[in-house]
Order: C-alpha cells, then sequence, then structure tokens
C-alpha cells in the first residue's frame, strides 16, 4: 500500500464509516510505532509521521540532549519536574548512545540546541512500505468493526423499549438468536410466551428491553413476555393509540395466561374499549394471535380510584370497593359469592393483576367475610 492507496482508504473510511480522519491517523501512528519497534527491535525513542496530504509514512528516530559532563549526572538531574521526594535514591544516570547525545556533538548538527531537547533522524526502513501496509490493514479493519458497533450501539440504544421484527436465526439450550438486521439479538428461552412454539427461520416481532456494549460488541436482549411488549402491539394494531386519541394508563401482564390493559381517551365521543376491540373483533383478533391465544381484558381506567379498581377487577361485577388507606393505596372490595371467585380469579391472578395495573393492593371479601370481621357494606 503505497501513499496513495492509504490516502485513498482513509477518504473511503471517513465517508462510508463516518470515521474521523483524525482518529484514523492516531490509531495508525500508534499502530506503527508499536510495529516498528516490534520488527525492528527499535528502542522507545521512535515517531511515526504520516503526511496527511501524500499518504506517506516516515520513521524518525530521536536522540535526548545532555550535558558534556554525563558522567557525574543522577537520573533525577534530567527530569523537568522536581521528583526528589518520589525517589528513594538516587540513581546514577546511564549514558546510551542509542538514545542520549552530548550537547557539544549536537551542536555541531543543530547550532543553538539545548539540554533536554531532542535531535531527529530519518531511519525508515527501506521495506518499512510492507509493515506499514500489513498494519494500516489491520487499523482499518479495527476501525470499521467499532464504526460498525458504535452505529449499531447508536441506532438501537433509541429502539429499547420499542417493538421489532426479526428472523429466528439460531438456538441454543438457552436462548434463541433473531436476526434484527444489522446485529443479532438474544431473546432468552425465559422471555418467550409460555407454550409458544419458535421455528428456525420464522420471522418475529420481540421487545427490545435492553442495550448493553462491551468488549465483544452490542448486546441486544429481547423479550416476548415483557408487559411492554402488548403495550407496543396495542400501539401498532390500533391507530388511536399511536396517534395520542387513546392513551395506555397501565398493563398488567401474566404471560401465556392473562393480560389487562387500562386505556382512556380525554375525548367524551371517544370509545377507547370499542376502538381497541375493533370492527367485529378484528382489531384485538390480531393482538391475540400474535399472543399465542393469551386472554386479554381491556379496561376503562378511571382517575377515580374507586371505579377504576372496579373496571379492573373485572369480569367480576357488583363490587363495593372501599379505600382503606390511600397513602398507602390499599383497597377492601366486597363482592357476594357468585363474584368472588371471579374476581379472585384462578390461582388469585385476576385479583393480582388488577393490583398491578391499579398500583393498589386489594383485599377482596364476600359480604359474609366482611361481616363476621365487623364490617358493615350499606346498599
Amino acid at each position: 500500500m503505497d501513499g496513495k492507496e492509504f490516502k485513498n482508504a482513509v477518504q473511503l473510511l471517513v465517508k462510508e464509516k463516518g470515521i474521523s480522519e483524525d482518529v484514523i491517523y492516531e490509531a495508525m501512528q500508534l499502530a506503527l510505532t508499536s510495529a516498528y519497534k516490534k520488527n525492528y527491535h527499535s528502542l522507545s525513542n521512535v515517531r511515526i509521521n504520516i503526511d496527511k496530504e501524500s499518504g506517506e509514512i516516515h520513521v524518525y528516530s530521536f536522540k535526548t540532549v545532555v550535558p558534556d559532563n554525563y558522567e557525574e549526572l543522577e537520573e533525577w538531574d534530567l527530569l523537568d519536574e522536581e521528583t526528589d521526594d518520589e525517589m528513594e535514591e538516587k540513581q546514577p544516570f546511564i549514558f546510551d548512545e542509542r538514545i542520549h547525545i552530548p550537547l557539544e556533538e549536537a551542536k555541531k548538527i543543530v547550532p543553538g540546541i539545548e539540554v533536554g531537547e531532542t535531535i531527529e533522524e530519518e531511519v525508515t526502513p527501506k521495506d518499512f512500505g510492507r509493515v506499514a501496509a500489513s498494519t494500516a490493514k489491520q487499523v482499518v479493519v479495527q476501525k470499521i468493526r467499532e464504526a460498525e458497533r458504535n452505529t449499531i450501539i447508536n441506532e438501537f440504544q433509541d429502539k429499547q423499549d420499542e417493538l421489532a421484527s426479526g428472523t429466528v436465526e439460531m438456538e441454543d439450550s438457552k436462548n434463541y438468536y433473531i436476526d434484527l438486521g444489522r446485529t443479532q439479538g438474544i431473546l432468552p428461552k425465559s422471555e418467550i410466551i409460555p407454550g409458544e412454539q419458535i421455528k428456525m427461520g420464522s420471522n418475529i416481532k420481540v421487545y427490545i428491553t435492553k442495550v448493553n456494549n462491551n468488549s465483544k460488541g452490542p448486546i441486544i436482549l429481547l423479550s416476548r413476555s415483557h408487559y411492554g411488549f402488548v403495550k407496543r402491539l396495542f400501539e401498532l394494531e390500533i391507530p388511536e393509540i399511536n396517534e395520542g386519541i387513546i392513551l395506555v394508563y397501565s398493563v398488567a401482564r401474566e404471560a401465556g395466561v392473562r393480560t389487562k390493559v387500562a386505556v382512556y381517551s380525554e375525548n367524551s365521543k371517544v370509545d377507547p374499549i370499542g376502538a381497541c376491540i375493533g370492527e367485529k373483533g378484528m382489531r384485538i383478533a390480531n393482538i391475540l394471535k400474535e399472543l399465542n391465544g393469551e386472554k386479554i381484558d381491556i379496561i376503562e381506567y378511571n382517575k377515580e380510584a374507586v371505579e377504576f379498581i372496579k373496571n379492573a377487577l373485572s369480569p367480576a361485577k357488583d363490587a363495593h370497593v372501599f379505600i382503606t388507606d390511600e397513602k398507602k393505596q390499599e383497597a377492601l372490595v366486597v363482592v357476594d359469592k357468585d363474584n368472588f371467585s371471579l374476581a379472585i380469579g384462578k390461582k388469585g391472578l385476576n385479583v393480582k393483576l388488577a393490583s398491578r395495573l391499579t398500583h393498589f393492593k386489594i383485599d377482596v371479601k364476600t359480604y359474609e367475610q366482611a361481616k363476621e370481621e365487623g364490617i358493615n357494606i350499606v346498599g
């Protein structure tokens, strides 16, 4: 790779990958310095210069100018800063003609030069182009990888908590690996909907839960069991939610079993529940299909906690709700025997989801239980 080729390669990186030219040249200088030392057994007194106009690379060896009486020097005598406290004992100065040059000799080359300054000499090897070409390729590959990794991170960082579509590419004992286009996402098997079958090569929707960056590259964590997955599906299937006409207040989910979604509209003419169900149930049917038959309760949010809790306990009806501690957000719900099992739900799931949905701790009792505890219900 001659100077022109190198310069063209740099310009291509700048244009296509958006990598700063200064970053490339700085990386090249460090890499070439290391390569020169390794290949030519050089000491540390070497400087690489890359001409940004021509792309030509030159190697310079430099020597530090020391006093003519260097035999009498101590190591710390040549340091610019006072470091006596840091040095436990004085070390004798060791003159090395490869990195030092006496003042008198240096003045013959550069008149007026002073102690502590450096004098340079070009030492570019004849075959250094080969080393430079190899090093340049390594730096280019490295910078491309870094640029692509940063691009992916920047792209997906904005997509955290969003819905994405991808192709099921691979699987192992713990994870599915989803091709998201420019990168691969990880869908843990613990994050799929219980009971669903995921086939290799199929296209699926996923929820991006986390975007991490480590030394190996970006890690995109995915889920289909997260409550946010359902929320994003509602936004996708129901235009009024996406447009802000209908708002989703909260979502409570037991993946694979049941989800409760609280919705409302600030426009009194809009029926939020009807809009979510859609004509002939088409909208909700599309969501149910994606959720592998998981049941969904669409609840109307009400800013009055009593009414909201009543709605959230659906399919139970005729519930009496009492806010027992507003600060701690605790409520007592009393229902008849016929509605008690509906309010509680199988394995307590209905009341658990209602609690998550409303952010209230809900205690459900029958009229008989309430009466036994001295609670009188009127009406």
